[in-house]
């Protein structure tokens, strides 16, 4: 796996159990994250002079009860509601603190805990949750029934999966990490930071134009030449040498006209087209198919996948009906949840409420990096773990974005980046131009393109 400072770690339940079981004191413990819940209920609410805690029955009941007297402490009104005692009175408070379920919970909450938390969500007040909404899968992101939908959030020690992944991340709210002094255990998911861009390969005095890396983008049918023109636009941006873009003959002509730097070379019709592919893929470092191609290229997607021996990332209508292979070389698959559903066999709203169990699986199935996009964009490989980027703005939810997020990475693949990392540096590369970029609304998919080289220079 990548070096941790380029990573935060994201807790499932177990292994949150496994970093409280080498504490020696757990009451000790408690009274910490109960203390540390109170310093930032205080620090998210400050003005707030009326508070309701609701306690569940466990260690996250326990801590909302020390957080209730620290609150005491500060001066505050405070009202402790008992939900294994059946209490269900809320009260007129400013904030409500939701210490119901802790990282232990799963599943669907029974119908008296339901009941509560339709009350939480109800209520004018403002929510404020320990360790995670309740309702929501720490280990997962996933909600089965209600959950509660919080203003904000502390999450003790570190953050949990839950707190990232859709659609728990959606109930979290403004999170704040509380350290409680655990060490660090090992997680199979990490959450990607901007100093991941850190470790893209930057141009050495005796490199050339193809050493640099030299990105083969294949799409482009007529009526959809603006696809492939994003992808090359994109690789360059991100530091890619030198850019080909094969595409049929009846495109070029808009092609000529949007690109300029990178070279064109006409696809012939049929099955030359794959033959064509593969002689120019000779060349290149790296190769991103799919873009603008169209459906009813599948036997030239299946030949490319199979016989070029390059890293490859498919996207958009590469994924069309797409089978596993014994390909030769690395595979990098794209999807978002309709994509990634289609592949599946299932809906892209059952992908959605499913999405971290969803990756894992596409990736074993294809036996590749698999790149679910979305708010908390995913990137799992067989048995490598996964790795989270969520560092994005909603703007990039336009056309066209995806087609970057390709060009980016087709150029760390062939700047020699490993799968997964490349995937996941892209990834954050599109995020942070989101950020960089001066427009909030309106932007374009080509705003991300000129914001790029201040992201990683």
């Amino acid at each position: 796996m990548p070096e941790l400072e380029q990573f935060e770690p994201l807790y499932t339940a177990d292994e949150m159990r496994a970093a409280e079981a080498r504490h020696p004191d757990l009451s000790e413990l408690m009274e910490r994250a109960g203390a540390r819940a109170a310093e930032a209920g205080l620090r998210a609410f400050p003005d707030a002079a009326s508070w309701t805690v609701v306690c569940g029955g466990g260690s996250n009941g326990g801590d909302g009860r020390i957080m209730a007297r620290h609150l005491e402490n500060a001066g505050k009104r405070v009202r402790v509601v008992d939900a294994k005692a059946e209490e269900a009175e809320l009260g007129d408070p400013e904030v409500i603190v939701d210490a119901l379920f802790g990282t232990g919970f799963s599943g669907e909450p029974r119908a008296a805990a339901a009941a509560l938390i339709d009350s939480i969500n109800a209520s004018p007040a403002r929510v404020f949750a320990i360790d995670l909404p309740s309702g929501v899968d720490a280990s997962t992101g996933e909600v089965a029934g209600v959950a509660v939908r919080a203003d904000a959030t502390v999450t003790l020690h570190a953050r949990k999966v839950g707190l990232v992944v859709a659609p728990g991340r959606f109930h979290a709210g403004v999170v704040y990490l509380a350290d409680i002094g655990l060490e660090h255990v090992p997680t199979e998911a990490k959450l990607a930071t901007a100093e991941l861009l850190r470790s893209v390969p930057r141009r050495r005095e005796q490199d050339n134009k193809y050493t640099a890396g030299h990105v083969l983008v294949v799409g482009g049918s007529p009526g959809l030449t603006g696809a492939p023109s994003l992808s090359a636009l994109a690789a360059m941006r991100a530091d890619a040498g030198y850019v080909t873009v094969a595409a049929p003959e009846s495109a070029l002509p808009v092609l000529e006209q949007r690109l300029l730097e990178a070279v064109k070379r006409p696809l012939p019709e049929g099955e030359r087209a794959a033959d064509a592919v593969l002689e120019l893929a000779e060349k290149a470092s790296a190769v991103a198919i799919g873009p603008g191609l169209g459906r009813d290229a599948k036997e030239l997607v299946r030949r490319v996948l199979a016989e070029v021996p390059l890293p490859l990332v498919a996207d958009a209508d590469a994924l069309f009906e797409l089978e596993p292979g014994d390909w030769p070389a690395p595979r990098v698959l794209t999807p978002h949840e309709g994509e990634l559903g289609r592949l599946l066999g299932r809906s892209s709203k059952e992908v959605a409420a499913h999405r971290l169990t969803s990756v894992r699986e596409a990736a074993a199935r294809f036996g590749c990096v698999v790149l679910l996009k979305g708010p908390d964009t995913l990137v799992a490989a067989p048995g490598g773990g996964v790795l989270v980027s969520a560092l994005g703005l909603p703007s990039l939810a336009t056309a066209g974005t995806g087609d970057v997020l390709t060009g980016i990475l087709a150029a760390f693949l062939a700047k020699g980046m490993a799968p997964q990392l490349a995937a996941a540096a892209a990834t954050v590369a599109q995020q942070r131009a989101s950020i960089v970029a001066p427009q909030r609304a309106g932007l374009v998919a080509g705003d991300l393109i000129e914001a790029l080289p201040q992201v990683l220079g």
